[in-house]
Parts: structure tokens; sequence; C-alpha cells
């Protein structure tokens, strides 16, 4: 016998307020005239944004859901969502700094920091006077994060961590790591976390991965050697780490959700203006069904995905449980990315195969939503999951 699944009434609202729309296009102003003009530059140079992240801190989103007292935004976590939308449309390889900032790291110390670690790394974070790195992923964990083998020994009073991570974001770039560690027996309950500065001896950055797209977002490997770290820089409770991780990445999904529809909102775009302008055989590519319906299509999927990604922000502003609604929209969004961006290309024909057009790097930025932040396999067994539990128990 089984129970029936009943949708709770949540009470949610579409309108946005006064203030979170003049906040929105605040940002869309700024990310059309600051970071668009430029993505196809950093993403041929592959140069880190650091100029285009300090103007986003001054606006205060290296910090948008941080309270003001810990000197950031203190926005709320729909706002945030779509400005977050609203970068990533004009830049993904700013928006995936800015995600892994606002939903890891900072998430992880307003949550499980003291308040002595909350104001000697939160609050640079915030301000963005520091760029923050989250380092759970290795070479041979990574949808397996409970297999993790970096080792941290406790000497004394301090920690020694001995291993290395993979494909952090911001890697050699940021100034504070959160570094998921062993530090006991094997799976989840052996793992905790630590802050980690960089310049501490022994701690090194491998290059730049080559990557397909975001090529601008730095990811390297990152190399302990006898990192020493005294003890006040664990992070909760010695063995909490793997939840201190888990618990944070329903945000982070969120965050990646919003890229994912910025991508693909910035394809939709592109796509009909191109359609709108375009002719042949005597008629503008939009007169055709073949091109007018493709890009029905792409609007309904980026609207579609973008109502379970803002449920899901809403849901984690006031701490409900949400990760099957962050799951769904990180594969929904993510999904809707690739197939969106892929479809631009074929409406630009050979024209969108050419990097003089924006198409093809939007096309390559959008894959990896479908793969970090937990694959959409990954995101299709945890909605598995939730679902089993609501209907089987």
């Amino acid at each position: 016998m089984t129970a029936t699944a009943s949708a709770p009434d949540l009470g949610m609202g579409f309108a946005l307020s006064d203030d979170q729309r003049l906040i929105v296009s605040h940002v869309r102003d700024y990310c059309r005239a600051e970071i668009a003009p430029l993505a196809t530059e950093y993403d041929r140079s592959g140069e880190y944004p650091r100029e285009q992240l300090r103007g986003l801190a001054e606006l205060g989103l290296l910090g948008a859901t941080v309270p003001e007292a810990w000197g950031g935004a203190g926005l709320d976590a729909v706002t945030y969502a779509l400005c977050l939308e609203e970068i990533a449309a004009a830049d993904a390889s700013v928006a995936v700094i800015v995600s892994v900032q606002n939903g890891l790291p900072e998430k992880m110390l307003l949550r499980y920091g003291t308040d002595t670690q909350r104001e000697r790394y939160l609050r640079p974070l915030a301000t963005g006077e520091h760029i923050g790195a989250f380092c759970l992923t290795e070479s041979g964990a990574g949808s397996d994060a409970a297999s993790l083998q970096l080792r941290a020994t406790r000497d004394s009073e301090d920690w020694v961590l001995n291993g290395s991570k993979a494909w952090i974001t911001s890697g050699g770039q940021a100034d504070t790591y959160l570094v998921m560690a062993r530090t006991g027996g094997p799976g989840a309950r052996g793992v905790s976390c630590f802050v980690v500065e960089k310049g501490t001896p022994g701690l090194s950055f491998g290059r730049p991965e080559e990557k397909l797209g975001l090529h601008a977002a730095h990811t390297t490997t990152v190399t302990f050697d006898g990192v020493r770290v005294p003890g006040e820089n664990m992070v909760g409770e010695e063995g909490q780490g793997l939840v201190i991780a888990l618990s944070s990445l329903d945000s982070g999904r969120v965050g990646i959700a919003m890229q994912a529809l910025g991508i693909a909102r910035a394809a939709l775009e592109h796509a009909t203006r191109y359609a709108a302008e375009r002719e042949q055989f005597g008629k503008k590519l939009r007169e055709f069904e073949g091109v007018s319906f493709k890009i029905a299509r792409m609007s309904a999927r980026i609207e579609s995905a973008r109502l379970i990604a803002l449920k899901a922000a809403w849901l984690g502003e006031r701490n409900l449980p949400h990760g099957k609604e962050a799951s769904i929209a990180k594969l929904l969004a993510s999904e809707a990315a690739v197939d969106t961006t892929r479809d631009a290309i074929q409406i630009f024909g050979g024209n969108g195969y050419s990097r003089e057009y924006p198409v093809e790097r939007l096309y390559r930025d959008a894959k990896v939503t479908e793969i970090y932040e937990g694959t959409s396999e990954i995101q299709q067994l945890v909605i598995s999951r939730a679902v089993f539990g609501e209907i089987v128990g």
C-alpha cells in the first residue's frame, strides 16, 4: 500500500517587488555595458576576469545573500538568482565564479563557521576583497565524494594536509579555500572541513585546465604537501565535512541552474534577432516554421526551467527542504542550455559555427552545466530517491 503525495500550499507569489525589479534591472544594465562586450575577448585570452569581479563586488554581488552584518548585500535568494542569470547571459565564466563564491564557501562559513571565522574569512569574501574556492572533487572522487583521499593528520593543535584536489574553480586565483579532507576512517563520517589560506606553505596549484568552454574561469588542481593549518580553521565539528559540503550543494545547484538559464537566454536572444533579420528564399528566417517553432520551444524550456529554479531559491530562502527542487532545476536548466545553444547554432547556420558570432561560445559554455555541481545522472538519482520517499515511503 502506498501513500499519496500531496503538494504543500507554499503561498508563493510570482510578482517581484519594486526593489527587486530595480536591483535586477541595474545588474542587467551593468552586465550588458561592462561584461558582455568583453566576453569574447576573455574567452579567447583565458584571462581571469578580475576587473569584472571588482565591478560586481561594488554592486554587492560577491556576497549577495550574506547579511549586511558580515559585509554582504543581504539580498533574498530569488533576487540573487535573477541577478546571476543576468551575469551568465553576459559571460558564463564570470557567473560561475560568482555562483561558487556565493553558493559554497560563503554559505558554509555563514551556517557552520564561528564568529571568528566569519570575521576573518566570510567578511572579505562578502565584500569581494577576497575570492573563495570550494575543494571537494579529486581525480578519483567525483560523483562519489565520500571516497575522497586527501588526508588531514592531527599534529598537536594543528592539522597537516596531504593530497590533491581536482577541477577547482578559481584555483590559484582564490584567496580562501574550503577544503574537505579525511580525518578519520573510510566513508562520509571520516571527512572534515578546513579553511586554507592562499600562501600557506605547501599549497600549490596546477596550470589552468584547457577546457571546452568557460575559459576565463580558471580550473586547476590544488596540491597539499604538508600544509599546516591551525585547529581553529576547522569548520564545524570533526567528521562533519561532507554534511557541510552537501548541505551547501543545494544552493550551489540553484546557482548553476541560473547560470545555465542565462546562457540559454542569451542564445535565444541572439537567435531571435538573427531570425528576424536574415533572409533566405525571399523571406525572413522567422517566417519559416522550422525556425519559428525552434524559437518557441527554446522560450518554453527556458521559462519552465526558470520557474522551478526560482521555486527552489524561494524554498531555500525560507530554510525549507529544497533538495529535490534544486536538482530538478539544475537538470532541466542545464538540458535547456545545451539544447537551446545547439538550436541557436542551427538557426545561424554556417555563421553559427564561426567564432565571429557568439552562439558557438555559448554552446561550449553550456555543456559543463550538465556536469559540475553534480552530473545530470546524479540529479536524477536525487530526484528519484525523493519521489520514492514521497510516494512509497
